[in-house]
C-alpha cells in the first residue's frame, strides 16, 4: 500500500508543479491580498476542497461517507446538484433538484453496466426547477464498477462532461485507496487469527496437566497457575483494537512463561530488562509472544541442562529497542532465511515470519526483525518500534473479568 501511495505521489506532483509554474507565468502580477495570483489563489482552493473531501471516501463508497464528501465534491465542480449513487440508490444529494431521484435512478443501468459516462436531458414539470440536464460519470474500482457520480446543470456543457470524469476518477482512486485500507485490515485480522490458532493444542494440553499436577499436592500453586493461564488465553484470545502497548504485551508473556517455567522447573531461566519509559510504545497485537515462544521452544529442544532465554526492551531514542535472546539449538542462517521469505514451511510454526511481515506491514520494510543465529549457537532476534506512527495507537488495556 505504501509503494502505491508513493506511486500515486510521484504521478501527481509534476502535474501540480506545471500548473503552478502556468500561474506564475500566465497570471496578472498582482496578488490578492498576500494570498498570490488568481490562478495560484484557484488552485489552492481546488486543493483544499479535495482534501476535505477525500478522508470520507477512504472509508468507502456508504451513505454516510457519501454525504459528508458529496458538498466537497459539488464545490470543485461548481454545478447546481450533485449526487453519489451505489448500484441500487442515491446515497447522498446536494443541491438542488431533489425530487429528480427517482429519474437518474432509472438512468443509470447502462453506465452502471458498462462502465462508461454519459449525458443525458432530464425531464421535469416543476416551474421551479432550473436542471436540465444530467452529466454521469461511473465510478469504478479493479475495473469493478461501485456506483455513480452524477452532476446536474441548466445546460448542456462538454466542460462540464470532462469535468465530472476527472472528478469521477478521483473519487475511484478515493476508494481504491480505501480498498486498500480494508484489504491490509484484512490481512492483518487473518493474520492474527493465524497466530491464535498456532497456539498450540500441546501448549494448552501440557499447560492443563501441569495445573492438575498440583491440584492434590500444591492447591494453592494449582490456583496461581490456572489464574496465570486463564489471563493469558484471554489476551490472546481478546476481540478488540489490532495493537497493544509494550506493556501489556510484556505481561502476556510473563503470564506464559509463568506456564513454561512450571512445567520445566529449573531447566529454564528467564531474565527480563525492561526500560520504564517504552512500556506504554504501541505495536501490532500479538507481536512479541510469538518471539518468546520461539525462543522457548528453541531453547529446549535437544538440550538436557539449563536453558536461558532473556528479554529486553531499551530506550533508543524515537525508537524502543526490544531483543529476546536464547542460548538453545539455533537454526541455520540459510534456512531461517527461506523461512522468512515464504519459500518453506517452519517447522515450529509460522510465528516469525507472521510477526517479520506484520511490522514491515505497519512501520515499513526498515523495520522487520532482525536475526542472528547459527546451528548450536543460539538466536538472538532484534525489533525496533517507533515511539510513534500514523494510525498506530493502543485500544486501550483489556477489561478484566
Amino acid at each position: 500500500m505504501s509503494g502505491f501511495l508513493a506511486g500515486l505521489c510521484v504521478a501527481v506532483l509534476p502535474l501540480l508543479a506545471a500548473g503552478f509554474w502556468l500561474g506564475r507565468r500566465t497570471a496578472r502580477p498582482e496578488n490578492l491580498g498576500g494570498l498570490g495570483t488568481p490562478v495560484e489563489h484557484a488552485t489552492f482552493e481546488t486543493l483544499h476542497t479535495a482534501s476535505l473531501a477525500a478522508p470520507p471516501l477512504r472509508a468507502g463508497l456508504t451513505g454516510e461517507t457519501a454525504r459528508k464528501s458529496a458538498r466537497r465534491l459539488r464545490t470543485l465542480l461548481g454545478t447546481d446538484a450533485l449526487c453519489l449513487t451505489d448500484q441500487d440508490t442515491v446515497l447522498a444529494w446536494d443541491g438542488l433538484g431533489e425530487h429528480h431521484r427517482t429519474e437518474i435512478m432509472e438512468r443509470l443501468g447502462s453506465p452502471l453496466e458498462t462502465g462508461r459516462g454519459e449525458a443525458f436531458r432530464l425531464k421535469c414539470d416543476e416551474p421551479d426547477c432550473s436542471l436540465r440536464w444530467a452529466v454521469v460519470a461511473p465510478l469504478t474500482v479493479d475495473d469493478r464498477v461501485h456506483g455513480a457520480l452524477v452532476v446536474c446543470a441548466p445546460r448542456e456543457s462538454a466542460v462540464l462532461v470532462r469535468a465530472a470524469g476527472e472528478v469521477a476518477r478521483w473519487v475511484s482512486v478515493q476508494l481504491e485507496l480505501a480498498d486498500l485500507d480494508q484489504s491490509r485490515t484484512r490481512l492483518i485480522e487473518a493474520e492474527i487469527k493465524a497466530l491464535r490458532a498456532q497456539i498450540s493444542p500441546h501448549f494448552i494440553f501440557n499447560s492443563l496437566a501441569v495445573i492438575a499436577s498440583f491440584v492434590r499436592t500444591d492447591p494453592e500453586r494449582a490456583r496461581e497457575l490456572l489464574l496465570e493461564f486463564a489471563d493469558f488465553t484471554r489476551y490472546s484470545f481478546r476481540r478488540h483494537g489490532d495493537f497493544t502497548t509494550l506493556a501489556d504485551e510484556l505481561h502476556a508473556i510473563d503470564h506464559y512463561l509463568a506456564l513454561v517455567r512450571a512445567r520445566f522447573g529449573d531447566r529454564l531461566s528467564v531474565t527480563l530488562q525492561i526500560a520504564p519509559e517504552v512500556l506504554p510504545v504501541a505495536l501490532p497485537f500479538l507481536c512479541l509472544q510469538p518471539l518468546v515462544e520461539n525462543a522457548v521452544k528453541h531453547g529446549l529442544e535437544g538440550k538436557t541442562d539449563k536453558s536461558h532465554i532473556s528479554i529486553t526492551a531499551q530506550d533508543a531514542g524515537a525508537e524502543a529497542l526490544v531483543v529476546i535472546e536464547d542460548n538453545g539449538s539455533g537454526m541455520d542462517p540459510d534456512r531461517l532465511r527461506r523461512i522468512l521469505a515464504g519459500e518453506v514451511s517452519p517447522s515450529g510454526g509460522i510465528g516469525l515470519s507472521n510477526v517479520d511481515d506484520r511490522l514491515r506491514q505497519v512501520y515499513g520494510d526498515e523495520y522487520g526483525l532482525v536475526i542472528e543465529t547459527a546451528v548450536g549457537a543460539g538466536m538472538k532476534i532484534t525489533a525496533r518500534l517507533p515511539k510513534y506512527q500514523p494510525g498506530v495507537h493502543s485500544a486501550g488495556p483489556l477489561p478484566r473479568q
